[in-house]
């Protein structure tokens, strides 16, 4: 179940089908809060297993909580019954704390269990790929030094960023490796908040690091597919498809049919339905006529694949969801 092979068959002109990132909506079926969800790999295991039971994706996506691997760092994270986790506060202001930053191991905080969650659900998923999510080098960075923070620490202490990238980095290879040695087919490595970058910020603070990374972990069973879902990839695009993954993966900040006109046709690119505003707030019919215009004006490309613009809400209606996997089916 090579996943790259399986995004090509995906991508065929009027054979096209779905790769959403679609977890967290799982937690509504399982009968659980969002909180008792991200605590409990087993629960993570089954919500895995019921969307690849249930829908037809190309392949289970495990939970997109970009908290964990901040939170094994030592942040803090709140937890709601109902919102994905979130990191509260700074650990690293300055220098200093960034240099005395130490590289965790996988038995801090929850990642652990989210292994197990994704060894569990390969076991039980037999008939489609399993992929881990993970959280991209400067979103990670941003999160320990605080979203706002990390922009004026750019400019002034460049030098600070570029020591806690290099550990973010480190962590995330480590972490990568766990996940494939756990049986995961591929990793989604979501980096949004590089999104907000210009392209030569950018390019100094978070490509190296992705590339590093996709190096790292990607080989002919293994594929790192890249999402960033700010309006500044359009600006950044030559650089994003430098990185060398085996895909890449857009938010509904964009114009897609924009960017699939400037994709070379041996890439593979994936987006872009709001998952707010369609997936969560959305109706039947508004789902229905947002999918059949992306695959108006995406579907003549053989290297688009469908899906939602970032990872679909926990409250989104199941209904919407199925609306959009049948649109994509015709």
């Amino acid at each position: 179940m090579n996943i790259r092979n399986l995004l090509q068959d995906a991508a065929r002109v009027g054979a096209k089908r779905a790769l959403p990132i679609l977890s967290f909506p799982a937690a509504q079926k399982l009968g659980v809060t969002v909180e008792t969800l991200v605590k409990s790999a087993d629960l993570q295991a089954q919500a895995m297993e019921i969307i690849a039971r249930e829908t037809d994706t190309i392949a289970a996506v495990s939970l997109m909580d970009l908290s964990v691997e901040a939170e094994a760092f030592g942040a803090k994270v709140r937890f709601t019954a109902e919102e994905v986790p979130a990191i509260v506060g700074q650990l690293i202001s300055d220098e200093d704390e960034a240099n005395d930053l130490i590289v965790p191991d996988l038995t801090a905080g929850r990642a652990a269990l989210c292994v197990e969650a994704v060894r569990t659900a390969k076991q039980r998923i037999t008939d489609k790929p399993v992929l881990a999510g993970m959280i991209g080098p400067y979103s990670l960075a941003g999160r320990l030094c605080d979203v706002t923070e990390i922009m004026y620490l750019c400019f002034d202490e460049p030098e600070t960023v570029h020591t806690v990238l290099d550990k973010a980095a480190q962590y995330l290879i480590r972490y990568g490796q766990a996940m494939k040695d756990a049986g995961a087919d591929g990793i989604m490595m979501a980096e949004p908040l590089a999104g907000i970058l210009s392209p030569d910020m950018a390019d100094e603070f978070s490509m190296p690091y992705v590339k590093r990374i996709i190096d790292a972990l990607q080989d002919e069973d293994f594929a790192v597919i890249y999402h960033n879902c700010g309006n500044s990839v359009p600006a950044m695009l030559e650089s994003i498809y430098g990185l060398g993954a085996a895909a890449y993966h857009f938010g509904n900040a964009i114009d897609m049919a924009a960017v699939m006109a400037r994709t070379p046709a041996d890439i593979i690119a994936m987006g872009n339905i709001d998952p707010a505003g369609e997936f969560a707030s959305g109706t039947v019919a508004s789902i229905t006529a947002a999918t059949m215009a992306l695959l108006e004006q995406c579907g003549g490309y053989a290297n688009f694949v469908p899906s939602s613009g970032c990872d679909i809400p926990a409250h989104a209606k199941w209904e919407n969801i199925d609306a959009f996997f049948a649109a994509v089916k015709g």
